[in-house]
């Protein structure tokens, strides 16, 4: 008898759910138990345990003889309680590890440490101010931790470092070292114990392990064969092979992402099928038998994770990997389903923290889509006549989308309606570009030119990746905004199963066919004329670009004035290929802090910048020698009060700083350009980051009526540090805050914004409503934003 039925012959037909039931309870009792203490944990755990008691004495019919649906699903359920059981034990222990009161004591305390470390991963770089060395960030295990006072601690806990020194890169994981710096809280939901701050470099202690030296020897390989390659195909193919993209172009990875295709150069579970589904392929052309094409496939397996590092997140997206394939080869993707359940209980109980990631996530659900929806969707092709090769080509990535859809929508507030056909159409190209690039990388230690030669060839079918990603990207009908975090994943995943139950009957399947075609013919048209966005009549809009300004102005169709670029290129480029600028008349630098010219590069990629104003204030210099080098021979302007400037429908008037302000508490905030400009007749005030000093020069230096606007850019992301005479005096209807969400400023102020909407103001901000914009209709102004309801004032 299965768990699924207690009738035989159904028992031959389902899978058995009780190991599936057990895997499940525990990845979602770690993750719970990831955010509670370990007393909580050990104490649902035991919870767990008395009710899975007291169900299986009832099922044995010690407590009485239970009715047939309880005898049917019933030992499902123990099986989930088991889980629970198992999840909440592992994921206790680890937390009491974690929160060890020495331990703690040293974090509370910010104490400053000597730390014995083992790397588990690469050190990554995190984007940092301009002219500022980058952050890298390091996850490790401390073995020993050393106080100021000599006292030695050994407790092995996971640290995060985060390291500026350039020692630290290159780094391989494995690598044992010691460090000094300062303790600090981590952020929770996982099983870091502390964050470890150094400022200086590591000592090491002997080289890191052979199998970790040799990965790091030919991914280097890898990397100086791809250097002679176009940005784009270089940068993509390191990370195609072997999950490196720190040399991937931000506009490539954007692209990547919105067309649904970042799995392809992200170590997880559907790339590590992807990959060495190419071999399975290669091996039924040649009609090798299920064993051969097995062997085949676990070779190519375990080169693999030589070849990319047996990291945890590469052994943990090789063991899904590896039974995706085994399903595949077997073609019983049923009897599978077990060991899928087996390797996810495993996996979450060896490292608990692993129910918390997304990638985990990712990969299983791939996984699971490779096993339960790609063999009867290649099946059904092959019955409609379609070749064994292509219905295979067609399947695994049509499954593998669909069964992490909901995840993705999750993370990203969107859902993508070409992720299907683009990851279809860049199937023929991804194989010879695996293949190619591996050769490259295992050849470069002996034979640099052939290495090179290889990722030359390679460079091709990585074009036709690029290609489709970008042409995907811009499409208007590529993403639909979808709710975001948990709920959204849930209400996506709710959807995608009653429509896959649904279609299982061939009327619902025929109408559901009959109306996703009449959709398509009816909406698609109608988006591609008129997608949305930008809206008609609009006269400004305000980009989501994180924690950031980035402000544009319509000048004609394709052109535009933009005021500040955000705080990194990616963001900026992608909102300029919203509103469809191609051209940018005036570049507009209120003043050179990162998070209004860190993304300066983005604006000027592809793009044409005509003319560049600056503040007289070139401070901080790294900033402003980020924009110099970005804007190249564009003419610079510094203006002074009452400089003006027209161009298309655009006029801007430079309000100030009306003198040089020096001694306040941020001078370039308080140099800050502040303008004015019209479009369409509606007035805009534009104060960059302008503080309370240079708003009460303003007033003190400009007659009232200068002041007064429409719409108002709130200066400094909402800030507390507004004049409230300044807001009286511009008296907007629209307000717009460019801020970043869940930032560590406080930003906006609470009272600032309650100031504003007394007034009458409507308040939009990028971190709640995205990109917004203030359009004119029927003579009267309106908002639109991309996830935002229209209103009016």
């Amino acid at each position: 008898m299965t768990a699924a039925s207690g009738d035989p012959a159904t028992g031959d037909r389902l899978p058995d759910l009780r190991l599936a039931g057990l895997a499940v309870a525990a990845w979602w009792a770690a993750l719970a138990c990831l955010h509670l203490t370990a007393r909580t944990a050990v104490l649902l755990a035991a919870a767990a345990a008395v009710l899975a008691a007291l169900l299986a004495g009832h099922l044995c019919g010690v407590l009485g003889t239970p009715a047939a649906p309880v005898r049917r699903y019933g030992w499902i359920a123990v099986a989930v309680l088991l889980g629970v059981v198992c999840g909440s034990t592992a994921t206790g222990a680890r937390l009491h590890v974690r929160d060890a009161a020495p331990v703690r004591a040293l974090v509370d305390d910010r104490a400053r440490v000597t730390a014995e470390l083992v790397l588990r991963d690469d050190p990554r770089p995190v984007r940092g101010a301009p002219g500022r060395p980058a952050t890298l960030l390091v996850t490790a295990q401390s073995t020993v931790l050393t106080d100021p006072q000599g006292h030695r601690l050994r407790v092995p806990v996971r640290v995060l470092v985060l390291a500026t020194d350039p020692a630290w890169r290159g780094l391989l994981p494995g690598q044992r070292l010691t460090a000094q710096g300062r303790l600090a809280a981590p952020r929770g939901g996982d099983l870091t114990a502390a964050v470890l701050t150094v400022p200086g470099p590591p000592v090491r202690h002997g080289p890191p392990p052979w199998l970790q030296r040799a990965a790091g020897t030919l991914r280097a390989g890898l990397q100086r064969a791809c250097t002679p390659l176009p940005p784009d195909q270089g940068g993509l193919l390191p990370g195609l092979v072997v999950g490196d993209t720190s040399r991937l172009p931000a506009t490539v990875e954007e692209d990547f992402r919105a067309t649904g295709m970042t799995h392809l150069n992200a170590v997880s579970g559907s790339n590590v099928a992807i990959v060495v589904g190419a071999v399975l392929l290669l091996a039924r052309w040649g009609r090798a038998g299920p064993r051969l094409a097995a062997i085949l496939c676990g070779l190519a397996l375990i080169g693999f994770v030589v070849l990319v590092r047996p990291s945890p997140s590469v052994v943990r997206a090789a063991t899904m990997g590896a039974i995706g394939l085994a399903a595949l080869a077997a073609g019983r993707p049923r009897a599978t389903l077990p060991a899928l359940a087996a390797a996810v209980a495993v996996l979450v109980l060896v490292d608990p923290e692993l129910a918390g990631d997304a990638g985990f996530a990712l990969s299983v659900l791939a996984t699971g889509g490779l096993l339960l929806l790609a063999p009867g969707w290649r099946d059904g092709l092959r019955r409609r006549g379609v070749p064994a090769g292509f219905a295979e080509a067609l399947a695994v990535p049509a499954a593998a989308q669909l069964a992490c859809g909901p995840v993705v929508a999750g993370i990203s507030g969107t859902v993508s309606l070409v992720a299907v056909p683009a990851n279809l159409l860049v199937v023929p190209a991804i194989a010879p570009a695996t293949v190619l690039g591996v050769a490259a990388a295992v050849v470069s230690p002996v034979w640099p030119a052939g290495a090179e030669f290889s990722a030359w060839l390679a460079s091709w079918p990585a074009w036709w990746l690029v290609t489709v990603a970008r042409v995907g990207a811009r499409l208007p009908a590529g993403t639909l905004p979808w709710p975001g975090g948990l709920p959204g994943a849930l209400l996506l995943a709710g959807l995608t199963l009653g429509l896959l139950l649904a279609v299982r009957r061939p009327l619902i399947r025929r109408l559901v066919a009959v109306g996703a075609v009449a959709v398509v013919l009816g909406t698609l048209p109608v988006r591609l004329v008129a997608s949305g966005w930008p809206p008609d009549g609009w006269v400004v809009a305000a980009c989501a670009v994180g924690q950031g300004d980035a402000i544009v102005l319509p000048v004609t169709p394709g052109r535009a004035v933009v005021v500040d670029a955000g705080p990194e290129p990616s963001a900026v480029d992608a909102c300029l290929r919203r509103l469809g600028v191609r051209e940018v008349s005036l570049l507009v630098v209120s003043h050179f802090h990162a998070d209004h010219v860190g993304g300066v590069a983005g604006v000027s990629r592809g793009r044409r910048v005509a003319m560049v104003l600056a503040p007289a204030l070139a401070e901080p210099a790294a900033g402003r020698d980020l924009v110099t080098a970005a804007v190249g021979a564009a003419r610079q302007v510094v203006p002074a009060a009452g400089w003006s400037y027209r161009s298309g429908g655009v006029e801007v008037v430079a309000l100030g700083p009306p003198y040089p302000m020096r001694g306040t508490r941020s001078d370039p905030n308080n140099n800050s350009l502040v303008l004015r400009a019209t479009v369409a007749g509606v007035r805009i005030v534009l104060p960059g980051d302008a503080e309370t000093e240079e708003q009460r020069a303003l007033l003190d230096r400009t007659p009232p009526q200068e002041l007064r606007a429409e719409v108002l850019k709130v200066a400094h992301h909402g800030s507390a540090y507004q004049d409230p005479a300044f807001l009286d005096a511009v008296r907007p209807m629209v307000a717009l805050v460019p801020v970043g969400v869940d930032n560590d400023y406080g930003h906006p102020s609470p009272v600032i914004l309650d100031r504003l909407a007394r007034s009458g103001a409507r308040v939009l901000r990028t971190d709640t409503d995205g990109d917004v914009a203030v359009v004119v209709r029927s003579g009267r102004l309106a908002v639109v934003g991309r996830g935002l309801s229209p209103g009016r004032r």
